[in-house]
């Protein structure tokens, strides 16, 4: 007797089943669609991102080979040209790539450049204070010493990455100027700071020996 229970309850369950399949049997093959669409869109982009990748790689390369054969005008024509649809890992690179060849025929130009890139934000923090500091070498024996020290202040912070080019950019700055005070400021920041790469310490040594006596401690 419990056997023929047994098989009335699994054909009630079969039953039932078979009705909730009939009712929602479209949602389901239409979820299935859906999933195995989005998988098949998500490889399709990754395919087409490798692409893109592999084809801004190879620009890049030629870019560089025109660089290194001194054909500056093209070399800029080329990054340039990069920048403007690589994706976004390039885009920085050969927008920095392009200043530094534009440096060679107008360095105002590739100052200009370069400020571009330092106020863009989407490029991220450390890109920025790079291209402040390409920017600030162009000029330095153009600009006074209030613009270096608008220019450069921030990215000579205690932290920041690229502090050591920046103290010694704006001691150069100042000495030229002939704002010893200014000079001795950042000679000594220099000095003090433990990380200070050997070859910057011994330049700031020898600029510091060249401060007059009244600028010394």
């Amino acid at each position: 007797m419990s056997e023929l229970f047994d098989e009335v309850d699994e054909e009630v369950r079969r039953e039932q089943l078979k009705k909730l399949w009939d009712k929602y049997s479209i949602y389901f093959i239409a979820l299935m669609v859906l999933v195995v669409a989005a998988v098949g869109g998500w490889r399709a982009y990754q395919y087409f991102e490798a692409k893109k990748a592999a084809e801004a790689g190879a620009a890049f390369e030629k870019a560089v080979e025109l660089s290194e054969q001194a054909k500056h005008e093209d070399a800029e024509k080329a990054f340039t040209e990069l920048a403007a649809k690589a994706p976004s890992g390039y885009r920085t690179l050969a927008r920095l790539r392009a200043a530094a060849e534009a440096a060679s025929r107008d360095p105002k130009a590739a100052a200009k450049m370069y400020d571009d890139i330092a106020a863009d934000r989407s490029v991220g923090g450390e890109w920025q204070d790079l291209a402040k500091i390409r920017a600030a070498g162009l000029l330095l024996d153009s600009a006074g010493y209030a613009d270096m020290q608008q220019r450069l202040e921030a990215s000579a912070a205690p932290k920041s990455t690229f502090r050591h080019s920046a103290r010694e950019m704006l001691a150069l700055s100042a000495w030229r100027n002939n704002d010893m005070t200014a000079a001795r400021k950042w000679l000594d920041a220099i000095e003090g700071d433990g990380e200070t790469p050997p070859g910057l310490r011994s330049r700031a040594e020898a600029l510091q020996a060249l401060l007059p006596p009244v600028a010394k401690s």
